[in-house]
């Protein structure tokens, strides 16, 4: 177990981490992409509903 451990710390070491002007940079990414596709996703849903509710006839 005790190597184990120190197998783990040792591999630890070795991971590099994003700076912090990088990880502002892809979080803003990541939220322009999310409302993006909400965006695309509910005008698609419009689109649907309203052809549903036309072949319906509700």
């Amino acid at each position: 177990m005790f190597s184990f451990i120190g197998e783990v710390k040792s591999e630890a070491e070795k991971v590099s981490w994003s700076g912090r002007q990088e990880v502002i940079m892809t979080t803003i990414v990541v939220f322009i992409l999310a409302l993006l596709a909400s965006l695309f996703f509910s005008v698609v849903d419009t689109m649907v509903y309203k052809v549903v509710h036309s072949i319906i006839g509700r």
